[in-house]
């Protein structure tokens, strides 16, 4: 396998409560971003409290799964990967995998979107390939 073809295995994530609503989504292939009722702010990763405002309800809601990369390194590992800062449509940035994808045809500024790649345990983990 190339390394534009091999795909690294994620470790499986260690949910506690206050993330079970997320992972929980992604088994169901959504992603879950956080937004404030009161100003439509979005944030990511999703909890309870909004980073930047101290007013209004935080809800859970699903992301678009439309992007673009904002930055990205290629990890030369024993299986290489990307990782990435993708900015979702919706404004957050998310620190992310980019897979199923020749490495070096990458470019800040491309369009991605949302896939899931199963980690060690079979949880879904949100990862973005090239739109």
């Amino acid at each position: 396998m190339s390394e534009q073809t091999a795909r690294r295995v994620p470790p499986s994530p260690t949910p506690d409560p206050s993330t079970r609503v997320f992972w929980d989504a992604a088994k169901e292939g959504k992603l879950l971003i956080g937004r404030n009722t009161k100003t439509g702010k979005h944030h990511y990763p999703p909890r309870p409290v909004d980073p930047f405002d101290d007013e209004g309800e935080v809800e859970f809601v699903p992301a678009s799964g439309q992007g673009t990369i904002y930055t990205y390194s290629v990890m030369r590992a024993k299986t290489p990967y990307v990782i990435a800062y993708v900015e979702l449509a919706e404004g957050p940035r998310i620190m992310t995998n980019i897979v199923d994808c020749d490495f070096e045809a990458l470019q800040v500024g491309q369009a991605v979107r949302l896939t899931f790649v199963d980690s060690e345990g079979g949880q879904p983990i949100p990862m973005f390939t090239p739109a």
